[in-house]
C-alpha cells in the first residue's frame, strides 16, 4: 500500500513539474526566469541526496542510536 501510495505521488509531482514546464516556455520571456530557478532547485535537491546517501555518521546514528 505504501509503495502505490509514493508511486502515485511521483506520477502527480512529475506531471504537475511536467506542466509547469511547459507553461513556462509557452511565456517564453518571463518563462526563462521560472526555469533557471527550477533548475536550481533541482541542482540543489540531487545535492542534498548525493551527500545524504554518502554520508556514513547519519547511517551509523540512525541504526545504533535508541528512540
Amino acid at each position: 500500500m505504501e509503495t502505490i501510495g509514493y508511486a502515485l505521488l511521483g506520477i502527480v509531482a512529475v506531471c504537475w513539474l511536467a506542466a509547469m514546464l511547459l507553461g513556462m516556455i509557452a511565456a517564453f520571456p518571463v518563462g526563462l526566469l521560472g526555469l533557471v530557478a527550477i533548475f536550481g532547485i533541482g541542482i540543489l535537491f540531487l545535492k542534498v541526496v548525493r551527500e545524504r546517501l554518502q554520508n556514513k555518521e547519519d547511517d551509523y546514528y540512525s541504526k545504533h542510536v535508541d528512540k
